[in-house]
């Protein structure tokens, strides 16, 4: 089994920025990938609805890094857990555990990446095209290859080696169009 993957928007980063906020659907869990900053709450909630998932409906909500462009919608999904680097979140209860392999799904676990911050986790997801990694080790494919926000562009480097080694068929950036690595 595998899971299914949509883009709900497609972030960017110029004048103004906007993260790309992904649907993960795997068994029974509903997953939102980085529901940060959009220009209008439509640009997530009418996809959403497009493919037939209320809010309520979110079991999941998993931030790559605590950058307020990647979590200020959050609040959208009041009936869901939610997950960084370290813990899960859920009403009043915070549940301390590390990010890298734990899994939301059968089809679908967080990876440790730092660079970017050094709290930034990968969704990987895998579905009938192969491995779909989210993640904030790119803002586009386009780049910038040097990231001017990253705390340690060395250890961005790092996590982007060891990403690539698992072989992604497509990498969804936190601001940009998915992409087929190189």
């Amino acid at each position: 089994m595998t899971a299914r993957l949509d883009v709900l928007t497609e972030g960017y980063a110029d004048d103004r920025v906007a993260s790309t906020v992904v649907l993960v659907r795997d068994a029974n869990a509903v997953i939102v990938v980085d529901p940060g900053m959009v220009a209008s709450r439509s640009l997530i909630l009418d996809p959403l609805a497009a493919l037939g998932v209320d809010p309520r409906d979110v079991t999941d909500v998993v931030f790559s890094h605590h950058h307020p462009d990647h979590t200020l919608n959050a609040a959208l999904f009041t009936e869901a857990r939610f997950h960084d680097h370290w813990a899960i979140y859920q009403d009043d209860v915070w549940a301390d555990r590390e990010a890298d392999g734990f899994e939301l799904g059968p089809s679908v676990r967080l990876k440790a990446t730092p660079g970017h911050s050094a709290e930034d986790v990968t969704t990987l997801v895998e579905t009938d095209s192969g491995l779909v990694a989210c993640t904030h080790l790119w803002w586009s494919a386009a780049g910038p290859e040097i990231d001017p926000l990253a705390v340690d562009q060395a250890q961005l480097e790092e996590s982007r080696a060891e990403l690539l080694a698992l072989r992604p068929a497509l990498v969804v950036p936190g601001h940009g169009s998915p992409f087929t690595p190189a």
